[in-house]
């Protein structure tokens, strides 16, 4: 899950700004993580917690994600920050992208590709609960399983389109003149995987995430679980990653560490 707080980092300084180039400074005055890394740790705290068989899994989301949440506020939507803060929160149907980027940690411990959508719904229905918001985490869930075993692009793209039933049929070049914030999944998920599918390792990822512009820091954390998964070797350059970790605040960190240390995260790829 690193290349999900990798991409939200890099890409905090242009959430707003609709950037458009593969040229820009990855840690710049103004990044910072935002929620999409609060959440992503709070799912991977959450997955941690209900092993080995996850059967108390949508109760630690909920528990995690409140309690990260509310100690760190962020760039919550209006609707979140009421979840976060209920007592007894319930789903209220949303299809928002921030169901795709927290949910990549279900993709590394899931055994299976029915596992990864069975995880993949677990942490998700508890708040978006809607169709769309369903279908984006489960499309990033399963795309990181996918990658862990070794499917090629080709197989990938294939999934993608014929079990998720996602367009994936256009470039970067052809939607980045018009392309514009889009805090939903329908819109923001398709272009993320177009933008790992595009790449040639993971910074070029990173680098095509950033150009479409839009809701960068999610669209960019999505890609860059994505792109984690799939190029294993070479990796993540180190330095990159230690530069992400220093933006962290012990606890999100101690989380993180925590998650590399499981049986079934291999973490020697990092160079």
């Amino acid at each position: 899950m690193i290349g999900a707080i990798i991409g939200d980092i890099v890409g905090s300084k242009y959430e707003y700004s609709n950037f458009k180039s593969k040229d820009f400074k990855w840690f710049d005055e103004g990044t910072r993580f935002t929620d999409d890394t609060i959440m992503t740790i709070a799912v991977a705290k959450a997955l941690l917690d209900s092993k080995p068989d996850y059967s108390d899994l949508s109760e630690k989301a909920i528990y995690w994600m409140q309690y990260f949440g509310r100690k760190y506020p962020s760039d919550y939507g209006v609707n979140f920050i009421t979840w976060l803060h209920e007592e007894n929160p319930k789903p209220y149907n949303s299809y928002g992208n921030g169901a795709a980027m927290r949910v990549s940690a279900a993709g590394w411990f899931a055994n299976s590709i029915e596992q990864a959508v069975d995880l993949a719904k677990k942490v998700t229905a508890v708040s978006h609960n809607h169709p769309e918001g369903i279908r984006g985490a489960v499309a990033v869930s399963t795309i990181i399983f996918l990658c862990r075993k070794g499917a090629s692009k080709g197989e990938i793209k294939e999934f993608v389109t014929k079990k998720l039933k996602y367009n994936l049929d256009f470039t970067l070049d052809q939607i980045r003149p018009k392309y514009k914030f889009d805090e939903s999944c329908q819109g923001t998920v398709p272009v993320a995987i177009v933008a790992f599918l595009e790449s040639t390792n993971f910074i070029d990822c990173i680098q095509n995430a950033i150009s479409v512009g839009g809701d960068a820091d999610t669209l960019t954390a999505i890609a860059g679980s994505i792109a984690e998964a799939y190029y294993l070797f070479p990796g993540i350059n180190e330095q990159i990653v230690k530069k992400a970790e220093s933006y962290l605040p012990k606890d999100l960190l101690d989380i993180l560490y925590e998650f590399r240390k499981t049986d079934r995260i291999n973490r020697s790829y990092l160079i």
